[in-house]
Parts: structure tokens; sequence; C-alpha cells
């Protein structure tokens, strides 16, 4: 069976790091595109010679050239689109988070379980060989058993953030579902969620240091998982460039192992033999692992587990973390 994706959102994110991944996996292709401003869609469709586009989801949801749905739009509309998509038979593969809160994760995997659609999320770094290294270090007993778990995590502002009349779509809770932390912690606690089991305890605090913009631009947080392991992390997005940092430290009783989630430095490794580094070469497109296996799942030949029910724990984490409840 030939998986024909449709694309509702078409923005920087589909350029290089998921869309052109669809093209690359068998028996997979992009036969339509949605963009609420005609002449991006237009414009995308020939850039990337699909045969159709449209400016409203619901065209291209019905469209019966397309049997699967690809959301590449801010968290807001996740959950909206994608039920819409499972409604019509379609199964989904949306991009991290899940949805803007918790409780829209629910409502997906609601109507996902009712109508036996899947829904897929985009956490593909679980399948990233760098990722996948750190794991094979941890069953290689290379630090021992695991006792604390550290995330630090500091970046400078970004332009687009001192324009107080334009800000970016991701410092607006409304629609991102929180500021920068609701961005990328994501695919942090994901990660950790698959080394070391669920998060089943989680509290912190915000805070606003820069004024920049409304939302947090700090926090600090602590946390759980099922047998016990404990963890915490700082995240700042309006550092120095001077303390610049993308670390997750894990200490264990024969060594430390530390490793970044965003930028791909050298994983570190410290234990009585010394200290060592790994450098695992990632794909150029970093989503295509991910996407092979989520049209082979729908292909019948594979299972993928990155689908929402697993992606809805980082939600209950990070609302958790930001006291939404």
């Amino acid at each position: 069976m030939k998986i024909r994706w449709g694309f509702i959102g078409c923005g920087e994110v589909t350029e290089k790091k998921s869309g052109p991944a669809f093209r690359m996996v068998e028996d997979s292709d992009v036969v339509a595109v949605m963009s609420r401003r005609r002449e991006h869609a237009e414009e995308y469709a020939r850039r990337h010679q699909i045969a159709r586009y449209y400016t409203d989801p619901y065209d291209l949801i019905d469209d019966p050239q397309v049997n699967a749905i690809y959301i590449a739009t801010p968290p807001s509309t996740h959950a909206t689109y994608a039920i819409m998509a499972m409604k019509a038979g379609k199964p989904v593969y949306v991009e991290k988070p899940l949805a803007a809160n918790y409780e829209d994760c629910c409502r997906v995997n609601r109507i996902s379980e009712k109508m036996g659609i899947p829904c897929f999320v985009a956490y593909y770094r679980r399948d990233l060989p760098y990722f996948q290294k750190v794991a094979d270090l941890l069953r290689s007993g290379a630090i021992g058993k695991v006792i604390n778990v550290q995330i630090r995590f500091s970046v400078p502002p970004r332009d687009l953030d001192y324009n107080r009349t334009n800000l970016p779509w991701r410092v607006i809770p409304d629609i991102a579902g929180g500021g920068y932390f609701y961005d990328l912690a994501p695919h942090q606690i994901d990660l950790l969620q698959q080394l070391f089991g669920p998060i089943i305890e989680a509290e912190g605090y915000k805070a606003n240091r820069g004024g920049l913009y409304d939302t947090e631009d700090t926090v600090s947080a602590c946390f759980r998982f099922s047998d016990g392991l404990t963890g915490s992390g700082s995240w700042c997005f309006v550092g120095s460039d001077s303390a610049k940092e993308d670390c997750i430290e894990l200490i264990g009783d024969k060594g430390r192992l530390r490793y970044a989630v965003f930028t791909y430095s050298p994983i570190v490794l410290e234990n009585g033999d010394g200290h060592q580094e790994f450098t695992p070469e990632n794909p150029k497109v970093v989503q295509l692992p991910l996407i092979d296996n989520v049209v082979k799942h729908l292909q019948g030949r594979s299972i993928c587990k990155c689908d929402s029910f697993s992606a809805t724990t980082v939600n209950w984490v990070m609302d958790k973390i930001l006291g939404k409840f």
C-alpha cells in the first residue's frame, strides 16, 4: 500500500527536518499541502512538485487521494486537526508536543482508541543513532546503576524575542501551550522517559526574568520516575552567550554520562576506564528514521510505538511543572 500524505502546515520544520523524508521512504509520497495563506501554499507546492494545495484543512482531509495526514502547525491546533483526520479514517503524524495541554492529548487518545486509527508524534530523536548510543551505553552498564538525572539548558534570547509588537508564536501560550520551555523541553523529557520509564511525580517553579514577553522564560523542576529514580532540570531562555548550555547528565554508581539534546555535541563517558567521547552520525533529514517506521507501521510491516499514548505523558509532566493543574 502506498501512503499518500497531505501536509497541514508547511512551515520551517517541513523544509529540512521532516518534509523530504516522506518521499525518501519506499511507497510514500506527498500529494497535497495546506496553508491558510494561498500564496504560501501555492509556492510551496510548486517548489516541491506537490500536485495539489489547499487553504482549508477540511478540504485537504477530504481529498480522496490523501490517505494519511501530517500536522505541522503550532500546538494549539494539533488536537483539532488530529481528531478531524482520525474521524475521517486517516492516520496522523503530528509535530511535538502532541497538543498545547494534557487535556487535549487525552481527547486525541480517546478518538484514536474509538476509531482504531493511529496518531503518531514526531519525537524523532528516539530513533536517531546519537540517542541510541546513549541507550546502548546505559544497557552495557558503562556507568552502573543510574542514581540521579540532571537537565541543564540555557540560551540567550532570539532576535525576534525583542520585537514586542510581533513576538514569535512559541512564546504565546494560547498558541504554543507555554513559552520556549513547552517547545524544547518535550524532547528532553520524552528521551528520559524512553530510558527510565514514566515520570510519576513532577513539580516546578517558573519565572519571567527577562521581561521580553509575558510567559515564563526560566523554569526549575524536580521529578521522580516510577522506579524511584529522581531528577532535576533548569531551563533559561534569556541567558548570556557565555552561559549557553545543552546538557543532560546521568550520574551512576560507576561513572557518569553527559550528552546534548539539540547541539549533538560529543557524548562524554567518564568511569573507571577513563574519559571517552562518542560522536554518532545522524541522518541529514533527522526525522527520516521515525517517518520510515511510521510508514512501515501503516503498511503492516513494523510496529511504531511513538504514538499519541506514549507522547501524552510528556504533556502531563510539563503541565505539572508549569502548575497548570
